[in-house]
């Protein structure tokens, strides 16, 4: 099914490039169906980049998604035009009086800093807290994953050697587990960070399970029992040429970067990068939909009412 994204979005004209069915908000008015709810917290500085990575992965499920974009609002995005950020981001203010089938919260270039550091913790930690009796399931992804664990649960992050860059290969812990119908035994997931969360921290919290996790790159997902919190350490949304761009940018930078690992066909950087994640990126997303956000979410969201 077509995902129902404001109109003129940049991502509609791209992805419909792509043959991926995108509806806009006015075609969507006159179909008599109840969509998802999706809310994104974009903290990515491209975010027409993120918005278009993401929006091509919820559009590969039957269920119809509506999404709303937010945005921090003690902080001015660099890269992305303000004109766009009025035209199709909202506020926590604006947005907090809702209830929203799914949630997903993006990484961030801010990782080294301690957490109480960053210029929108405070806003950013209130949306944590009202996402736990207003979401019905959640997904956070990289920084936002390492955030989460830390402020709900209290599991440190630790900075790496060197940045962890490239693409590793992962294997589940419980094969039972609904976020992995379909999966293959071993899978892919970019990562691109320079800092980790450790597993002992995380097994000592009763709340969360590590679910899948690398050899190379360690922890890969964490969530709590009930599936309302997902946490992600990885990329799987990025697209091809993501971390081609970041190695490139880099080096143009002069500043210290390696070749990202297992992505370049025979690791020479002329070459076009292998995509070998962009089939479990798809059933990561779906499964998520599917049995964490529609298989549990009430039909009238009003009625959505968790105990936190």
């Amino acid at each position: 099914m077509p995902i129902n994204v404001p109109d003129q979005l940049p991502a509609i004209e791209l992805l419909q490039k792509e043959n991926i069915f995108i509806m806009d908000e006015s075609r969507a008015s006159h179909q008599d169906i109840r969509p998802l709810k999706i809310i994104i917290v974009n903290l990515m500085p491209l975010k027409i980049t993120t918005e278009t990575d993401l929006i091509r992965l919820l559009s590969n499920s039957p269920l119809q998604v509506e999404i709303d974009f937010l945005r921090m609002k003690g902080h001015e995005s660099k890269n992305t035009p303000d004109v766009h950020m009025k035209a199709f981001y909202k506020t926590f203010d604006q947005l907090k009086s809702r209830n929203y089938d799914g949630m997903i919260f993006t990484g961030a270039p801010v990782e080294i800093l301690p957490f109480e550091e960053v210029t929108y913790w405070k806003e950013l930690t209130q949306i944590f807290d009202w996402s736990r009796k207003h979401v019905t399931s959640s997904l956070f992804i990289c920084w936002a994953a390492q955030a989460g664990m830390f402020h709900f649960y209290g599991v440190p992050k630790y900075l790496l050697p060197k940045k962890m860059f490239g693409v590793f290969r992962h294997y589940k812990l419980n094969d039972t587990l609904p976020i992995f119908r379909g999966f293959d035994d071993e899978f892919y997931v970019p990562h691109s960070r320079h800092t980790e969360v450790l597993e002992d921290d995380i097994k000592k919290v009763p709340e969360l399970k590590i679910i899948a996790k690398s050899e190379e790159s360690g922890v890969n997902m964490v969530m709590t029992e009930d599936g309302k919190q997902i946490f992600i350490t990885g990329h799987s949304e990025y697209s091809r040429n993501t971390l081609d761009t970041e190695y490139k940018r880099d080096l143009k930078k002069k500043l210290p970067i390696e070749l990202p690992i297992n992505y370049y066909k025979d690791d020479n950087p002329e070459n076009e990068p292998v995509m070998r994640w962009r089939g479990h990126a798809n059933l990561l997303i779906s499964n998520w939909l599917n049995y964490y956000v529609y298989q549990q979410t009430p039909f009238n969201l009003e009625n959505l009412d968790f105990e936190i």
